[in-house]
């Protein structure tokens, strides 16, 4: 098992009584759609509000490995990605998207070579108005989250932190 995929039960064991904020978890809310159960990366952001525009485009992107980690506002009312984005992102070599926020073609998502975490299902896409923000902090759920850091996920959560596990 290399060091980036360590369970992240034995990640939070020695950050148990930490105080700094640097080691993070994410809430228990966030439940898995794509083929990958454990996905582990560089942090890259996207901020939008029922808009994928910025998603897309940064899906569409050579992902190098990095988990894209999107800010939708936590709206339940658009889907930020399909079957078609998770499908680009996979081709593209994300490792991992995470969505404060809805998918949709549930079926079509398990079949990509991808981890994807989101909220919730909804068959409603978004508009394209090309409103978002790229490569921001993040506040998801009242954990931060910025560009540059390394998150890992796996059955059991997802957890945020400075620089891979060593």
């Amino acid at each position: 098992m290399t060091p980036q995929n360590l369970p992240t039960g034995d990640l939070c064991d020695p950050h148990k009584a930490d105080s700094d904020g640097s080691f993070r978890v994410l809430p228990p809310i966030f439940r898995d759609y794509g083929k990958r159960l454990r996905f582990a990366g560089v942090v890259s952001t996207v901020k939008c509000f029922e808009d994928n525009s910025f998603v897309k485009s940064a899906l569409d992107e050579p992902g190098l490995d990095r988990v894209l980690v999107v800010d939708g506002g936590a709206s339940l009312r658009r889907a930020l990605v399909g079957g078609n984005i998770a499908a680009a992102a996979a081709r593209n070599g994300w490792a991992g998207v995470v969505i404060d926020g809805c998918v949709r073609d549930s079926t079509e998502l398990a079949q990509c070579d991808i981890g994807i975490r989101a909220l919730a299902l909804m068959p409603m896409p978004t508009e394209r108005r090309n409103a978002g923000q790229r490569d921001v902090s993040l506040h998801i759920r009242g954990v931060r989250v910025s560009p540059g850091e390394w998150l890992v996920a796996d059955e059991d959560g997802i957890v945020v932190m400075p620089r891979p596990p060593a």
